[in-house]
């Protein structure tokens, strides 16, 4: 199926070195992508690296976002961190702000707040955890777009609190039945292979549905595809899966415009 006339977004996660030391080739993967995911200090980032990547991603015309986390530096915010749901909208809040502050101050303001890791992963399956997320988005700045995991608990739930909403599906992570993402203790979990990885967004952008482990299909708005850049292929996955869009007819442009 070709997806003439489709648009859709592709997201990478950025800025997730700390001090010294660098994750990821950021340069290119922001030649490629049109949305970038930029860590607020958490999970990795600082100051200097976060006004540093906003700065690229403006040059570029890459549209930037807030990527917080739990406060897991040694865990990469893949751990989850016991919180009550208060306490997580403040550490939401409390990046969200950071983000805003470095973005304007690099001239490349964040239009959207997509969650990190662990803390992501519950938005799509902790009603309480989604809930608390999304009241510091609309809290902080309620202009700001929720990029959410595809038929999560915050897609559902941004949506009723009158907040803008954009879907996402994961370019190199497999889906479990019921359309989680697959736990990264699991073999087969990440998706190494560019070209299957490519294959496999054209299908479910084509499709409008989330493709599972068996090869189900769960019907879901697509709005935006993220590829990690912390995975050795990231560049080679990113590339190819944005060459196969563009071939199959989907132009691929960021949800939120840039200024």
């Amino acid at each position: 199926m070709t997806g003439s006339g489709l648009e859709v977004d592709i997201n990478s996660d950025m800025g997730e070195g700390f001090g010294a030391y660098r994750l990821g080739d950021d340069a290119a993967i922001l030649d490629i992508v049109s949305s970038a995911n930029v860590a607020c200090g958490f999970h990795a980032g600082d100051p200097e690296i976060m006004a540093a990547t906003f700065s690229m991603a403006r040059a570029k015309g890459v549209a930037v976002g807030a990527h917080p986390s739990f406060a897991d530096l040694w865990g990469f915010g893949r751990r989850t961190i016991p919180h009550s749901a208060d306490e997580i909208e403040r550490l939401v809040a409390y990046q969200i702000g950071a983000a805003q502050a470095l973005s304007v101050y690099a001239g490349h303001p964040i239009r959207y707040v997509k969650a990190h890791g662990a803390l992501g992963n519950l938005t799509q399956t902790d009603r309480a955890v989604a809930e608390a997320v999304t009241r510091a988005v609309k809290a902080v700045d309620p202009t700001l777009i929720c990029l959410a995991i595809a038929l999560g608990f915050q897609d559902r739930i941004a949506r009723e609190a009158g907040l803008t909403v954009k879907s996402e599906i994961f370019a190199d992570r497999a889906y479990t039945q019921e359309g989680f993402l697959v736990s990264r203790k699991l073999e087969g979990a990440v998706i190494h292979d560019a070209g299957k990885a490519a294959e496999r967004v054209v299908r479910m952008v084509g499709q409008g549905a989330i493709e599972t482990i068996s090869g189900q299909l769960l019907k879901t708005s697509i709005d935006s595809i993220c590829v990690h850049s912390d995975t050795p292929a990231a560049v080679a996955i990113a590339a190819r899966v944005r060459a196969g869009l563009e071939a199959s007819g989907v132009k691929v442009k960021a949800f939120a415009a840039t200024p």
